[in-house]
């Protein structure tokens, strides 16, 4: 029996060994091991248990002494001991012995000069076919002279910790290894902790190279390249919003910014599938289809249909496709430099404007302070949404100090005179609950305003608490709806809501930037 080399991972007696096999025989493999079930399009559905979104306080960074002094330790990178990680990975090994392993040996980094090759070691025959739609799929050519991977991720779902002898906080656990060059993903079967992963480690490789790694979808002009960035955490609309029928997509959640442009680092796609519909999201709609895999969307029994609306088993329904399934995907994944950053926030108070244009100052303040509402399911015990801040719009996925990102984007947005805009894809009218969200016809609207330069030359109106600038003017949406103050029946209830998150934005400020230059600290809200 073939086994590619697993036993350097002291993997020395699997029931088998399947490398790289092909959707077809993923999905045939997992229907008949009973992970899942075909729907009516053909694409293969599962229920990742008890996990059903990201397990932030159960993520893990091996501290040793070559990575410390690089890592930004604290709540979030939160450190663990060499012998714990390899007392775990060793626990990990042994449950895989005598079963199927399936191997996916992929790459991310669209940028020839980038590309890291990852091999991804897989329990689960769905979870494996997660990571051959997410991550870069070798040709033949590629796949034959593979050669050893630059790191290892091994995902056993089915092995759980017990937390007051594995030195973890549940029975899941996601352990990083920089040193070793190593991932271990324990009990937990939510599929996007392998794809953040990934992340993780291309956020640590790529800085030391000069690129900026950023959790930001792009897309581009078909014909003139150029190339436009989106900001945002989960569930702001990346996805939604670079699927744009009108451009090519170069990616939805994760690229690098190099003196050569912009790059993918995936060959898929992840999108959120609650209240899905065909009218709105269309190239998402198409692509739930044979090849694909989709979590926790409720789906009839007999006639394998879906209710998108149905969000009983969690809000963060998800589907995960081979970009390929975007017929504008643009292939390979590289784009040129950025014309256009665009921040994506979802506001639950329903007080920042719908779009407003950032100086370079301001950029840099939003950059670092990453507002958003934290959507319901998009990570464990998040059941409606919750003011957040997390830095550069990505901090769980961020092993360094913000500083080191931060500066990289300034520079840039300087070098190349990017402009840059904050839109609010949250409420209006209203905080949550009482107002509505932004409808997503016109946040695109809006988008594309901002993409073909049309608020270029518009009238603006300069907000004094939030201190940025409000086109007043945009096409194809009503000119009542850009200033969210008009919005609101109640304005003395606004100014209050506008106030309170004003004063957020300080607090927080203040307390993780005490350092931060005073152009940047004064380009924020004022409360």
């Amino acid at each position: 029996m073939e086994t590619y080399g697993i036993e350097k991972l002291g993997i020395i007696n699997p029931k088998a060994v399947y490398r790289n096999l092909t959707p077809a025989q993923l999905t045939e493999a997992a229907v008949i091991r009973g992970e899942g079930k075909l729907s009516n399009t053909g694409a293969l559905v599962i229920k990742t248990g008890k996990y059903t979104g990201r397990s932030p306080k159960d993520k893990f960074i091996v501290d040793t002494p070559a990575v410390h002094d690089e890592i930004a330790w604290g709540n979030v990178n939160v450190p663990i001991e060499k012998d714990k990680f390899d007392s775990i990975k060793a626990k990990v090994v042994a449950y895989l012995q005598n079963r199927e392993i399936f191997l996916f040996d992929g790459m991310a980094g669209a940028d020839p000069v980038c590309t890291r090759k990852f091999r991804i070691v897989n329990e689960l025959a769905s979870q494996n076919l997660f990571i051959h739609d997410l991550l870069i799929r070798p040709t033949k050519e590629q796949l034959a002279d593979y050669g050893e991977p630059d790191f290892t991720i091994i995902a056993a779902p089915g092995f759980k910790c017990i937390p007051e002898v594995d030195g973890v906080h549940s029975e899941a656990a996601i352990l990083v290894d920089y040193e070793q060059k190593m991932v271990v993903i324990c009990g937990t079967q939510y599929s996007g902790e392998i794809k953040k992963s990934v992340f993780s480690v291309m956020n640590f490789l790529m800085p030391r190279e000069g690129v900026l790694p950023m959790h930001c979808s792009a897309n581009m002009d078909p014909e003139t390249k150029e190339t436009a960035v989106f900001f945002g955490l989960s569930g702001t609309g990346k996805t939604t919003l670079s699927a744009d029928p009108n451009r090519k997509l170069i990616g939805d959640d994760e690229h690098g910014w190099s003196d050569r442009g912009v790059f993918n680092f995936e060959g898929g796609c992840y999108a959120k599938c609650i209240d899905l519909t065909e009218e709105n999201e269309p190239e998402i709609y198409h692509s739930i289809k044979f090849g694909s895999l989709v979590e926790n969307v409720v789906m009839d029994d007999e006639t394998r249909e879906f209710d998108f609306a149905d969000g009983s088993l969690t809000e963060n329904t998800r589907v995960g496709y081979p970009i390929e399934y975007i017929d504008n995907a643009q292939i390979p994944g590289v784009g040129g430099i950025p014309k256009v950053v665009i921040f994506l926030t979802a506001d639950a108070f329903g007080v920042l404007p719908p779009i407003s244009r950032l100086d370079e100052n301001a950029a840099m303040y939003h950059f670092v302070t990453g507002f958003t509402s934290k959507l319901a399911g998009t990570e464990r015990g998040i059941t409606e949404p919750q003011p957040t801040f997390s830095t550069l719009f990505g901090e769980p996925f961020m092993p360094m100090n913000p500083s080191v990102y931060a500066n990289m984007l300034g520079e840039r947005i300087k070098k190349y005179n990017t402009k840059v805009y904050l839109v609010n894809t949250g409420w209006t009218g209203g905080p949550y609950g009482v107002g509505n969200r932004m409808k997503l016809k016109y946040t695109r609207a809006m988008v594309t305003a901002a993409l073909s330069g049309a608020f270029n030359d518009v009238e603006y109106k300069h907000d004094k608490i939030f201190n940025v600038d409000i086109p007043q003017t945009c096409p194809e949406v009503p000119s009542e709806i850009m200033n969210p103050r008009d919005t609101w029946e109640d304005k003395s209830a606004y100014d209050e809501q506008a106030k309170k998150l004003a004063g957020m934005f300080q607090d927080n400020f203040a307390k993780k930037y005490p350092d931060m230059p005073k152009n940047i600290a004064d380009a924020g809200p004022k409360a």
